[in-house]
């Protein structure tokens, strides 16, 4: 897919009257455990979870990379929970159902370039617990999605806690260690 094509990039987005693209966003925390996916703790330790995230890169700058949770934008008339559902198939081929979702556990409004445009985007973050380990695979990318990510891969809570590489949302580690630890309290979180 060539970069430059905006029309097939930002079909799914708004336009702004200040000129910044937005759109809608439902996003999934998948974490391997060895417990049932209850959201309700349990299961395998904070330490050895392991979270699913995709490496993203800017593709006017292909140095800046940061991870970030599978999801995407919610299609019209489809809710967050489904968009999450279908986004985290697509992304990962990872097959969960609308009740295996947890929350939403969190919500945020993002401001950042895209495609070399400004962009905001409010999301609605989902837990999910994933029993066991899976294999994952990106054979559902789209062209926009093979065009600005690089990789998919389970990251062990402790990496992801000590890494020095840029992880969105910053609170993703301490918001999945209180998950998996203490389970989901009804508290939807508006994090940064």
């Amino acid at each position: 897919m060539n970069p430059e094509d905006s029309d097939h990039v930002f079909r799914e987005w708004q336009q702004d009257a200040d000129g910044v693209w937005n759109r809608r966003a439902a996003r999934t925390i998948a974490v391997a455990t060895d417990g049932t996916p209850s959201g309700h703790g349990g299961g395998r330790g904070a330490a050895d979870a392991e979270v699913l995230l995709l490496r993203g890169v800017d593709v006017q700058d292909p140095s800046h990379t940061w991870w970030f949770t599978p999801g995407g934008g919610i299609d019209e008339g489809e809710s967050a929970r489904a968009a999450a559902v279908r986004e985290l198939f697509e992304e990962s081929g990872l097959r969960v159902g609308l009740d295996d979702l947890v929350g939403p556990v969190a919500v945020r409004s993002a401001s950042f370039p895209y495609f070399g445009r400004p962009c905001r985007q409010d999301e609605v973050f989902y837990y999910v617990p994933i029993t066991g380990h899976n294999d994952v695979h990106t054979g559902g990318w789209t062209a926009v999605e093979r065009a600005s990510v690089t990789e998919l891969r389970w990251w062990r809570l402790c990496d992801l806690a000590g890494t020095s590489e840029t992880v969105y949302p910053p609170a993703l580690p301490e918001l999945v260690r209180v998950l998996v630890t203490d389970g989901w309290d009804g508290t939807r979180l508006t994090i940064s």
